[in-house]
């Protein structure tokens, strides 16, 4: 299970456990031989898992098939020590630091300072522009809500052992983590996709990998929306690279002008949750990822993927131009209503806020907008004829954020309770697979890549 504690607040999440329960297991089915030493050469081949089911915890041992040996396995893990966050981004006693150098301001002050209008060719430089003040008028207006709900979670972490406290041995024992580095440019090879030939209608349809599947082509990959409904573990190759996609998934790796394949696939979602890529200062110095503006953003087809009454969940950083947006435009103009907004909280394995929660540039929290897709019934009579409850104002999502960037938390077990037990569900602008979900992005596999695990000890089963 994901949730490690839930209170009338939210929910303290282990992102690590969840990864770590899905069963990725590569191998080869049984055979006759038995052999630790000599082991079959394995490509895409498979073993089987668990229940498919969307939530199964696919980590319980295999069924035990005929003879004295059941399958030679190669285990993978998700990266522990890509979970490993000691210590805050940036320690408290240098937020205070910053503070006593920089001066406290009152923020109606900041407010008149920047309303001032100079005539003339200079103008007085301000500290905040108006972006940060409507910034931090919202965070003024949350700041409780969050200190409260997380400091709760937080501690039922410390009671229950799951958080420990900090201390010097871990300072000592600490090891930088080392992330791997990006071999396979996903995005660029979206690119390059397009000039490819177009598939004729027939070969659009949704690739099933199969178990004696061991050929499947780039162009296939580029092209088709790829689906494991078995409850077996693939290993994949693209360019060169190995991606491993867990059982009970399916995904389309593509950008936002090459859709259509996951709309042929008929299915519609009864969640949709969406990790927009918004433009803002960061992301164009680092050019970390290409990112879409809000018109662009618009034309994503919610209406069409939608089922009725499906559960929109979009995340937004904490610019409050993009926070309105969603809320007064996006959300419109896809019939999405009932809008409400949740909070992911990060913290280091001691329970620390990774940033100061009153730091002025970053935050330790981001922010959830949740809304249904409206039909012509009001929202209380919609939620009565399906028998759910409704959203909750202002929960908190507790969890130690992964090192990867922007690799944000499972929601399936948080939003159990406001969904159908079969719902559909897909995630758009990915950059990992779940058992049970659709995911679509230009780096949807990126994730999913071998080195981003560790290989356990394989053999047979016995």
């Amino acid at each position: 299970m994901a949730v490690v504690h839930q209170l009338s607040s939210g929910w303290l999440l282990d992102h690590l456990s969840f990864l770590t329960k899905i069963n990725y297991q590569v191998g080869q089915p049984p055979g006759p031989w038995c052999s630790e030493d000599e082991p079959p050469a394995v490509a895409l081949d498979s073993i089987p898992a668990e229940s498919p089911s969307s939530f199964a915890d696919s980590s319980k041992p295999l069924p035990v098939g005929g003879g004295s040996c059941q399958t030679f396995t190669q285990k993978y893990t998700f990266r522990a020590e890509l979970f490993k966050i000691t210590k805050p981004y940036i320690a408290p006693a240098a937020h205070q630091e910053y503070q006593q150098s920089n001066g406290k301001h009152d923020l109606e002050e900041d407010k008149k300072e920047n309303s001032v209008s100079i005539i003339g060719k200079k103008r007085k430089r301000c500290i905040f522009n108006q972006g940060e003040l409507d910034a931090m008028e919202y965070h003024t207006k949350i700041r409780e809500l969050i200190l409260d709900g997380s400091l709760q979670l937080i501690q039922e972490g410390l009671k229950s052992g799951f958080l420990t406290p900090h201390s010097e041995k871990q300072d000592a024992c600490g090891e930088p983590v080392t992330l791997p580095v990006d071999t396979c440019s996903l995005p660029g090879l979206c690119a390059m996709a397009k000039h490819l030939p177009p598939l004729h209608e027939t070969e659009l349809q949704t690739l099933q990998l199969m178990e004696d599947d061991l050929s499947v082509t780039d162009k296939d990959l580029f092209s088709r929306l790829i689906e494991n409904s078995s409850g077996f573990t693939k290993m994949i190759t693209l360019m060169g690279q190995k991606y491993l996609v867990p059982p009970n998934s399916s995904f389309l790796l593509s950008d936002i002008s090459h859709m259509q394949p996951l709309l042929n696939s008929k299915k519609r979602f009864d969640v949709i949750v969406i990790d927009p890529p918004w433009k803002n200062k960061s992301v164009k110095r680092s050019h970390r990822y290409s990112y879409l503006s809000p018109s662009e953003i618009k034309q994503i087809p919610i209406p069409e993927l939608a089922a009725p009454n499906c559960l929109v969940v979009t995340w937004v950083t904490n610019r409050q131009k993009h926070l309105r947006f969603v809320k007064e435009e996006l959300y419109p103009s896809w019939s999405v209503g009932m809008a409400v907004e949740w909070h992911w909280v990060k913290i280091t394995n001691s329970g620390e806020f990774v940033f100061p929660l009153d730091s002025p540039h970053k935050k330790p929290y981001e922010i959830l907008i949740l809304g249904r897709t409206q039909g012509k019934m009001t929202s209380s009579l919609r939620d009565a004829a399906v028998g759910l409850p409704p959203m909750p104002h202002h929960r908190v999502i507790v969890s130690v954020p992964c090192a990867l960037h922007s690799h944000k938390p499972p929601l399936a077990e948080v939003l159990k309770d406001y969904i159908k037990p079969d719902a559909q569900c897909l995630e758009l602008f990915a950059r990992n697979l779940q058992p049970g979900w659709t995911s679509w992005g230009n780096e949807v596999l990126k994730f999913q890549h071998v080195d981003y695990f560790t290989a356990l000890p394989s053999g047979c089963r016995l």
